[in-house]
């Protein structure tokens, strides 16, 4: 199975997926611990992680999965909703916490 194939199936296999480095427990990188805590703070609490780190196929594969540069990638329910700015902005303004509630 590709890695274009295996991220379709997280993606629309789970409610909410998050490409990150490391673990929620261990995030590598001051963006993936940010993004983590702004799910919590969402109070979403089955999320499905994904440690790019340990798998170089995917690391690459989802950057072009979503024509997105960075790491973390947040998807809800399927759809890309953005990296960690994107998150937070999302979270200030409360379109965050309905479209995890939703």
């Amino acid at each position: 199975m590709s890695a274009q194939q295996r991220i379709k199936e997280q993606v629309t296999g789970h409610q909410v997926v998050l490409y990150m480095k490391g673990t929620p427990q261990a995030p590598q990188c001051g963006f993936s611990a940010n993004a983590v805590a702004i799910l919590k703070a969402c109070g979403a609490t089955d999320i499905f992680t994904v440690d790019v780190l340990a798998d170089a196929e995917i690391r690459q594969g989802i950057k072009s999965y979503a024509n997105w540069p960075t790491i973390p990638q947040l998807y809800v329910k399927g759809e890309f909703v953005g990296g960690s700015d994107i998150m937070g902005e999302m979270y200030q303004s409360g379109e965050l916490q309905k479209l995890l509630a939703s």
